[in-house]
């Protein structure tokens, strides 16, 4: 961002923006799918969402940097929690969400929907 990295509201939300995968702007640089955020009723910095496909993308990135390790790695249980995970998160509406997940765990899209199923089988007992 070229605008005032300093500024407390930039410091306020720039965990968030990171943790989303969206990137910060100028004000100036902004286009219309962009947010604008003011600060005493000054425009401050714009936000640019980061597409569907590409958050799914820094999810998983982020999982396997709380597990320390490549996801296709965890064993079965773990895999299974983040499945649930993802799908707290939306994940599977993406389109190739499955097979986006199935690929970064290591298993086949069969075994996703295995897991899924699993989990919400055992919601509704």
């Amino acid at each position: 961002m070229t605008g005032p990295a300093d500024h407390a509201l930039v410091r306020a939300v720039k965990p968030l923006v990171d943790a989303m995968g969206a990137e910060l702007l100028a004000p100036g640089e902004a286009s219309e799918d962009d947010v604008i955020l003011s600060w005493e009723g000054e425009d401050v910095l714009a936000v640019r969402l980061p597409q569907l496909a590409d958050s799914l993308d820094h999810i998983l990135a982020a999982l396997e940097r709380q597990h320390g390790r490549p996801l296709a790695e965890l064993d079965r249980k773990t895999k299974q929690s983040v499945v649930r995970s993802l799908e707290a998160r939306g994940a599977f509406s993406v389109r190739h969400g499955v097979e986006t997940v199935a690929g970064a765990l290591g298993v086949s899209r069969f075994t996703v929907y295995n897991y899924l199923n699993r989990e919400n089988a055992a919601k509704s007992d």
